[in-house]
């Protein structure tokens, strides 16, 4: 434990209104505008921060994933924001300990352990967007975590910052002997308070039995009896506290063993009285998980992408389903477990087939669907509606009668299509309900009283794991009692005498805290109308550390909308001032949040709608000319890159620089030192690959290949020469349209909004692809990711096959090609095409083919050049690549691959490494 340097330098508090109301929101039903917003990076700027909170009485939130459903990390007075900095990440003796910072998405470190066959014991279904932080702070549990592996029961050792400014860390020998020296009251308050508890035998009773369940709700009393040590004691009140106690700085946590043989299968039900029925039965036979879906949430989940066919093939006509799960080390194990399964199936009266499945595509479609199901049941809800989600947990043998008595609530209080799902398993089952705030929440206030005194007449806690909030914190003592109850509020006292931390959370001593500060519900635009704010979008954003996240350019829309409903003009008038740069221009528009978003929200799709309507007559007509002469377009484009390439680098930079001075940064692309030579015309029509063979495909060479060629000549002369080598290798042959060089996959105006060229340029490419492929007898190759995307829409309903050329030459070439001289080590950047197309297990299989070791960066992710971003706006590139980059530095590897021109030149930025397309490295081993 240490004590801070007395002058720390304190944060910068930003007051600016896009900043505030764009961190204002979470996925709680609440919603409170911060007077300040500031984002401390370093532990000392957290000291200072604490002490100018202390000294001005000034509360303040720390907010990091803003995951929450429960209204704990928003603020009205000062919100910082921890998710920028404090990204420690260290993996431990192999794997089986880790040390981590509080801004951490819990995903990002299971991919860290994955290697290991290790992960964190705590496992909810918001892993992408939950940070570490938030997973201390509410004791994260999720689908098999239960009580033994969850945030309490995992922490090794602890860093954090008390309100005082005191640094304690429990990982050092003398911790609590420190404590005792440095913070002699709290101390001393904390032993009064172990022995006040303890010598309570009714408080014993109490806090034995509400944490033999999953539960959240209030403090964590019980590190009050399950510790000596008072440092021990604090460090596991700080757990679950929500950020009212303490800042976690750090925390080192023991991991748990992925075993290696998995196995999941659906019980599908007659009704959900048969499912919870059958819960105990289920839990006897020791799966790893049951997790409970009532009918509403097989209906939703049937509309959800990638929902498997044991889902989409029910008829659902009060059907509920529970998802059960075996995992075991050996196989034959795992197979005495499928088979126990099977028996136990055999039993329950189910309404549909059963089948265990260990296919590993069948058992992401399921899990996939069940953690998604929060969002898309919200997303599901009805227009104006807010979806309002809650968590109980009872005994297991109370659990059909809970969920019938919920059901009772429901209809008595007049609740349409409710759901019900959860981790039965252990007693905790999520509803949400679908409600109308605008008229105050009466009818929410009034289910509330009756949902309490139902889930406490069970033996049952009134928060499992989404912790207490503000939603449930009028009822603490409800649960508790009188003399509990006071213990937490002397707790508070104690640790935080002034009261800064996150007040209202936890503990209030307002009996309608719980109705106050609701979320209005404002429409905007359909491309993101049922957005529900969860945040899962924000870690896969390329912007996110830049400007703004999709879940903020959505609020900042709905925060703009209301203003004007309220006659605020000068909010209004500020979001969408700084919308235009923040939310716009630093877009990526590359649809890595749709494939985060449970229900499906492309917020690019957003972005190009307004970037469309913000285009003027000339522009578009503009770019409509460019589309009808794209060839000379591409080659002229082409010629002034080779013009450029052929001068000192400051000049064309400074011609640039001027150009971007008087027409703007949004319409002039910047000289970029990584840009590469000038690429080579598209050869008219004809083929590549052997002529005497077949032709087995129509090859559309991507036009960026004619603007931009490779670095330098010893680097060969691009994907276009590769793939024809490839194909005459294989002994096949790939036909060229005869007007390939004027066809576009239409990205290009579509990303900046100009529909009308899009148009005519899809038109054109729909004919000729429509001749060249025989009416769709022949698939289509393109040989850039990005660009597969954009003939894949260009194309649709055409009945053509639009097919990536790294798919493609694995699928079809691969097999014919032999590798004459492997590389020893490739490092693959994966792109946000090869993500949506499928892709990205064809790239690395082609690198592996390729060489003895291939290095995918656990911290990869969008390069954010999209196609010309990168350079009107290099600092989107610099920032949406850091942590990717700083991977890639910490390992040389002989070769550098991608499968988009525009992405390996962003890397290259980047990286200062020479990517190039795994194309041309399969020719190069191929020779």
């Amino acid at each position: 434990m240490t004590v801070a340097p007395p002058h720390p330098r304190t944060p910068k508090l930003d007051t600016d209104v896009v900043a505030r109301h764009a961190l204002a929101h979470d996925a709680s039903h609440y919603l409170l505008v911060p007077e300040a917003v500031t984002s401390p990076a370093t532990e000392a700027e957290v000291v200072a921060l604490l002490a100018e909170a202390t000294r001005s009485r000034r509360p303040l939130t720390f907010r990091s994933g803003g995951s929450s459903l429960s209204g704990q990390a928003q603020s009205a007075s000062v919100l910082a924001d921890v998710r920028t900095g404090f990204r420690t990440l260290e993996v431990l003796d192999e794997g089986a300990r880790v040390r981590v910072g509080p801004g951490v998405t819990l995903a990002r470190v299971n991919a860290h352990l994955r290697r290991y066959r290790r992960r964190l014991g705590p496992d909810p279904a918001s892993e992408i967007a939950c940070t570490i932080g938030g997973v201390i702070a509410n004791n994260s549990s999720g689908m098999a975590a239960g009580i033994q592996e969850n945030s309490y029961r995992t922490l090794e050792s602890l860093r954090f910052v008390l309100p005082s400014g005191t640094v304690v860390d429990t990982s050092h020998e003398a911790a609590d002997a420190r404590l005792r020296r440095e913070e002699p009251a709290l101390h001393a308050g904390l032993v009064r308070l172990m022995r006040r508890v303890r010598e309570n035998s009714e408080s014993v009773r109490v806090l034995r039995e509400r944490f033999a369940l999953k539960n959240t709700m209030g403090y964590g009393l019980n590190a009050l009896l399950d510790f000596d040590e008072p440092v021990e004691v604090l460090a596991h009140l700080m757990v679950g506290s929500e950020g009212t106690l303490g800042f976690v700085a750090e925390a080192v946590f023991r991991t748990v063993p992925v075993q290696a043989h998995v196995t999941t299968g659906l019980l599908v039900l007659p009704s959900l009285q048969a499912a919870t029925a059958a819960l105990p039965e289920v839990v006897a036979s020791q799966v790893a998980t049951a997790e409970l879906l009532d009918a509403r949430s097989l209906q939703v989940a049937q509309a959800l992408p990638g929902a498997p066919e044991e889902i989409r093939g029910l008829a659902v006509d009060g059907h509920a389903a529970l998802l059960i799960e075996h995992r075991a080390d050996e196989e034959g194990a795992l197979a005495d477990l499928g088979a126990s399964a099977q028996h136990l199936a055999d039993g329950l009266g189910l309404a549909a087939p059963f089948a265990m499945t260990t296919d590993p595509a069948r058992r992401a479609a399921l899990w996939t669907t069940r953690k998604g199901l929060y969002a898309a049941v919200a997303g599901a809800r009805p227009s104006g509606s807010t979806a309002l989600l809650e968590d109980v947990a009872v005994p297991v043998p109370a659990l059909e009668a809970t969920c019938a008595g919920l059901q009772g609530l429901f209809d008595r209080h007049g609740y349409e299509a409710p759901v019900i799902f959860g981790h039965a398993k252990d007693g905790n089952i999520h509803f949400l309900l679908n409600e109308r705030l605008e008229s105050g929440g009466d009818r929410l206030e009034a289910f509330t009283e009756d949902m309490v005194e139902l889930v406490l007449g069970h033996g049952g806690n009134l928060k499992a794991e989404h912790g207490t909030g503000r939603v449930m914190a009028p009822f603490v003592e409800r649960q508790y009692g009188p003399e509990l109850t006071d213990v937490m509020r002397e707790l508070k006292r104690l640790v935080d005498p002034a009261g800064i931390l996150n007040p209202g959370v936890v503990l209030t001593e307002d009996p309608s805290a719980h109705m106050r500060d609701l979320k209005p519900v404002v429409g905007i635009e359909e491309e993101a109308d049922r957005c529900v704010e969860c945040g899962y979008c924000e870690p896969v954003c390329p912007s996110r550390d830049l400007t703004l996240t999709p879940r903020q350019r959505i609020v900042l829309r709905r925060d703009a909308a209301l203003a004007e409903q309220r006659g605020d003009a000068a909010t209004a008038a500020a979001i969408r001032g700084a919308y235009e740069y923040q939310g716009l221009q630093t877009c990526a528009a590359d649809g890595m949040c749709v494939t985060a978003c449970p229900v499906g929200i492309d917020t690019g799709d957003l972005v190009r709608r307004l970037r469309a309507e913000g285009n003027g007559k000339a522009p578009n007509a503009a770019w409509s000319a460019a589309a009808g002469n794209w060839d000379l377009v591409t080659r002229g484009a082409s010629a002034a890159m080779g013009v450029a390439g052929a001068l000192p680098r400051a000049l064309p930079r400074a011609a640039t620089t001027a150009a971007r001075a008087v027409l703007g940064e949004d319409l002039v692309p910047d000289y970029r030192p990584e840009l590469p030579r000038r690429g080579g015309p598209v050869r008219r029509g004809g083929g590549r690959g052997r002529a005497s063979a077949d032709e087995i495909a129509v090859y559309l060479p991507a036009c960026v290949h004619t603007m931009f060629g490779a670095e330098s000549e010893d680097q060969g002369r691009g994907v276009p020469p590769a793939l024809g080598l490839l194909a005459e290798r294989a002994g096949v042959r790939l036909v060229v349209p005869d007007g390939a060089a004027s066809l576009c996959c239409g990205t290009p105006f579509s990303s900046k909004g100009m529909t009308d060229a899009k148009t005519q340029m899809h038109e054109r490419v729909r004919q000729a692809a429509g001749a060249a492929s025989r009416g769709g007898e022949l698939p289509v190759v393109v040989d850039a990711a990005s660009c597969t995307e954009g003939f894949l829409g260009a194309l649709e309903g055409t009945g053509i096959e639009v097919v990536d050329a790294v798919t493609f030459v694995r699928e079809h070439l691969l097999d014919r090609l032999e590798v004459t001289e492997r590389v020893a080590s490739v490092t693959v950047h994966p792109t946000c095409s090869t993500t949506h197309l499928g892709a990205t297990a064809d790239l690395v299989a082609i690198a592996e083919a390729c060489a003895d070791e291939v290095v995918v960066p656990t911290d990869w992710g969008c390069c954010g050049y999209a196609g010309d971003r990168g350079m009107l706006h290099p600092e989107l590139t610099a920032s949406a690549t850091r942590a990717e980059a700083a991977e890639v530095a910490r390992r040389q590897t002989d070769w550098y691959v991608s499968a988009n021109r525009t992405c390996e030149i962003g890397m290259r930025a980047a990286t200062g490494k020479s990517y190039r397309h795994v194309l041309e490295l399969l020719e190069a081993v191929t020779r």
